[in-house]
């Protein structure tokens, strides 16, 4: 019996003697081996990405994330740190047994307008990207940050985009086709020209694009509407 133990206890150490050779020297590689072993499972598929945002905008600056609590939240603090760790003092308070009470956090630093994680001299480290942090280091947008053995991916955002109006094909999808315009829509023409062309023209629609592009001059809604209706009727009548 001990003979056939032997081999097989052999084995195992040999096993997690690579384990913690590739544990060592390739984290990242094996964060993200876990993650997809994690999210194959059926309990995982459910489970939220873990995150933390930092925002830059004309309100300030402040960082968004769903570490703590279990669902999303916005972070002001009027120093630019964000404290993490197990105790409840921290800004983001973590539950996890391989965390430090204090083990990091992430700063705003305004002079190049970046975000920092520093670590606290954690037991467990602090990593970004798989490189142990030993001093204050700049994060990037998309980098991950293993704290310990709990992990989450740093994100930013620094500029803002105004998106162009939205055309009017794309607004008429948004209202609703109710029953009376359906049965409208299918009745035989059998009226005069004009007083059927009013099935075409739901009054509360022309109120909402009216209001929509009151700030357009009259010229223009006009020239809108006339738009509107003739694709409307071309459509009816072919």
């Amino acid at each position: 019996m001990a003979d056939l133990l032997e081999p097989e206890l052999e084995q195992r150490l040999n096993l997690y003697q690579v384990f913690l050779k590739l544990y060592e020297n390739h984290t990242a590689l094996l964060d993200d081996i876990l993650q997809l072993e994690n999210l194959s499972q059926p309990s995982f598929t459910k489970v939220k990405p873990l995150f933390v945002q930092g925002v830059i905008d004309t309100s300030g600056v402040y960082v968004i994330t769903n570490l703590s609590e279990g669902k999303t939240q916005r972070l002001l603090q009027p120093q630019q740190i964000w404290t993490i760790g197990r105790d409840d003092s921290n800004g983001i308070c973590i539950d996890d047994k391989h965390m430090s009470r204090h083990h990091a956090a992430i700063r705003y630093i305004e002079e190049d307008k970046s975000f920092y994680l520093v670590d606290f001299g954690s037991t467990n480290g602090s990593f970004v990207n798989g490189e142990p942090v030993y001093q204050s280091i700049r994060l990037q947008d998309g980098d991950r940050i293993r704290l310990g053995t709990f992990t989450f991916s740093f994100l930013m955002n620094i500029t803002t985009q105004i998106l162009p109006a939205v055309a009017m094909e794309s607004l008429m999808q948004l209202v609703p086709q109710t029953k009376d315009r359906e049965q409208s829509l299918c009745a035989p023409i059998s009226e005069p020209i004009e007083k059927t062309l009013e099935i075409f023209r739901p009054k509360e629609q022309i109120k909402k694009i009216e209001y929509e592009y009151e700030s357009l001059s009259a010229e223009c809604q006009s020239e809108i509407l006339d738009r509107f209706f003739r694709r409307q009727n071309s459509q009816y009548f072919s």
